[in-house]
């Protein structure tokens, strides 16, 4: 941890200003419930259909607040982000409502609906070679400093982390108290605005992430209480090929979370073929890692009133025959 984590916290407050500036821009996303999903878990759950955003993905909260935020200045010379394929798009559509050119550095391996929709949007797409060990944020920077533009990272942003933390917020407010909130985490940015939501809304609440298996870089960090660094996951939960968590995410994870849990891309294949087929929702894999959390009995929520935030909805259908194939 350095003086940037302590100086960046992000409060319950950070977080009632992000709520009022999105306010009719993005969408107060649906709670939807299952009864079959109840009679399998044993849980009472509210599903938060993050998957049902603009853009397609809880992303667009966080983007949005930040650079709304911006001067005038600064919006004129634009921003550059690095995403693996929500936090692009959010930041590409976000730049448009916002009058903000935005250049966007995603692998070359990413999703082809995500890189496409990422140039719907309007951004620039500039593509970098993971494989090959090449630095995203490298890149970004570079880019940055040619341009004068501002790097807008993916999670480890007060004002991305603030954003995203409106989604339990509207859940809370929507569905009332809460025994557990699961919540799916790639680099924390969702996990820790949630926590700072639902610890405030709903006290005594357990606040769980969960990442795959292969990614478990915040759950190793939770428990060592410190940032862990991993090799580039390999997993079907793009979103959360995240290699460490963030200066400013793992400080507020520790303050707030109450656990981390992970579970198998099968498991996460199971979870999304019971939301597609069942509930009729359209979640990606990282999007389901919550529910799955759930239904492989990786958390224990029998009993209990449960929240599962489905994190995004962007997905490569091709992808998703073979997959449930």
């Amino acid at each position: 941890m350095n003086d940037r984590a302590q100086v960046a916290h992000v409060s319950w407050a950070d977080v009632e200003a992000a709520a009022l500036r999105l306010e009719g821009v993005a969408h107060r996303t649906p709670v939807a419930t299952s009864t079959q999903f109840d009679a399998l878990t044993g849980a009472q759950a509210f599903f938060k259909c993050e998957n049902l955003q603009r853009m397609g993905a809880f992303k667009f909260r966080g983007a949005y607040n930040a650079l709304s935020q911006l001067d005038p200045a600064q919006r004129a010379r634009g921003v550059v982000a690095f995403s693996s394929g929500n936090h692009a798009q959010a930041v590409a559509l976000a730049g448009r409502l916002l009058g903000v050119p935005a250049v966007i550095v995603m692998p070359s391996d990413a999703p082809a609906v995500k890189v496409a929709a990422t140039r719907g949007y309007g951004a620039e797409v500039e593509l970098y070679d993971r494989a090959a060990g090449q630095s995203r944020e490298e890149v970004a920077q570079r880019i940055a400093r040619e341009r004068g533009s501002a790097v807008i990272p993916p999670f480890d942003h007060p004002h991305v982390i603030a954003g995203a933390g409106t989604a339990a917020k509207e859940l809370l407010e929507d569905i009332g108290p809460l025994d557990l909130l699961l919540v799916p985490c790639g680099g924390a940015g969702l996990l820790s605005g949630s926590a700072i939501a639902a610890t405030h809304l709903s006290p005594g609440v357990r606040v769980i992430g969960v990442e795959p298996e292969a990614g478990d870089d915040v759950a190793r960090s939770f428990r060592a209480r410190s940032i862990q660094r991993i090799p580039v996951p390999q997993t079907i939960a793009d979103g959360a090929r995240t290699q460490a968590p963030g200066e400013i995410t793992l400080p507020l994870v520790l303050e707030h979370v109450s656990d981390v849990a992970t579970v198998s891309d099968a498991q996460i294949v199971e979870a999304m073929r019971f939301l597609w087929e069942r509930m009729k929702l359209v979640v990606e894999p990282t999007g389901a890692l919550a529910a799955a959390a759930a239904l492989a009995r990786r958390v224990e929520v029998r009993g209990r009133r449960v929240g599962i935030v489905l994190s995004g909805g962007n997905v490569d259908l091709k992808a998703v025959g073979t997959l449930f194939a």
